[in-house]
């Protein structure tokens, strides 16, 4: 394999490549075929891809789910196999595969690739290109396209935008004017880049930002602590649709304290606090009855779920 990446196989080794099925196991043959498909050596060439239009679809993608694999593979796959079916989203799915040959298959990517490639906001916050190319697919829905479209902004935010926000996520006003001074030179990718990689202080502000996709970056950080989330949760300071986005969250809803806050957080809207009531503990079940903080509804809902429980106790008890 190396010899074949590098360019330095034999002209007999790489002709037995091609024309040898026992000599490499199925799975491990496509990378070097597909490599070989571009070799200057027009026999080679024409012979590795006439053996690559033979091999089971089930070999191609076993191939392009591996780490570190060739561009060549991904160049070729996206040229000769992209209408296969589940070769594009293979494709999208590995993330070594280049962004260039990316994005002529998008046409091609499934609802849930797409959904997939919509959520890699740091493959998307590095390329315009592939930006454009997600806002022309026809599978992406219009609350996708609006997110898309706001990756694409130039213009720069009133540094007024975040001033109340920085008053909350920084206390030191010498640190807080820095913060405040770079994000207002940031456009939207660069502030999506800050949210998925900056720190504490630059996430509590962030997640207040005007636009939903730096939002979503904050949540999305692989450095946030679920402390942290528990927090927001609680601000009764953030957009409903901030809060929605906790709310979204499978791994966000596994923590009580998170969905604890939500419930209890007026901002947070009603089907959503509906839906986590049944889970509330009866300490906090018989807060909720008496909250004047969180809508009638929710609060009547209390009531009866605490009375309906405290019957149910009873007739077990009997």
């Amino acid at each position: 394999m190396e010899e074949i990446r590098s360019g330095q196989a034999a002209q007999d080794r790489r002709l037995a490549i091609c024309a040898e099925a026992a000599s490499l196991p199925p799975d491990d043959r496509i990378e070097p075929l597909c490599i070989l498909a571009a070799d200057p050596d027009p026999v080679v060439r024409e012979k590795a891809a006439a053996t690559l239009q033979t091999q089971p679809l089930k070999h191609v993608l076993v191939a392009l789910a591996r780490p570190g694999a060739a561009p060549e593979m991904f160049a070729y796959c996206a040229a000769e196999f992209a209408r296969r079916p589940g070769v594009a989203d293979a494709i999208a799915q590995n993330t070594t595969c280049p962004i260039e040959v990316l994005r002529p298959v998008i046409r091609y990517l499934s609802v849930t690739a797409i959904q997939d490639l919509f959520e890699d906001l740091d493959r998307l916050s590095t390329s315009p290109a592939l930006v454009a190319e997600m806002i022309a697919s026809a599978v992406i829905n219009a609350e996708q396209r609006a997110q898309l479209v706001e990756l694409q902004r130039a213009d720069l935010e009133p540094v007024e935008v975040f001033a109340e926000a920085a008053k909350a996520a920084e206390p030191d006003p010498a640190k807080r004017e820095t913060l405040l001074q770079k994000l207002a030179r940031m456009r939207v990718v660069e502030r999506v880049q800050r949210a998925l990689k900056g720190g504490r202080e630059e996430r509590g502000l962030l997640i207040r930002d005007p636009c939903k996709v730096v939002q979503r970056a904050v949540l999305q950080s692989p450095l946030i602590s679920e402390q942290e989330v528990e927090g927001f949760a609680n601000m009764a300071s953030l957009t409903d649709e901030t809060l929605r986005l906790i709310a979204g969250s499978r791994k966000f809803r596994k923590n009580y304290a998170i969905t604890r806050g939500l419930t209890f957080n007026p901002k947070t809207p009603i089907e959503i606090t509906l839906h986590f009531l049944p889970h509330m503990k009866p300490q906090d079940l018989k807060f909720l009855t008496m909250s004047k903080n969180v809508p009638e509804t929710l609060r009547t809902a209390a009531l009866r779920l605490q009375r309906q429980r405290s019957s149910q106790r009873s007739g077990g008890e009997s």
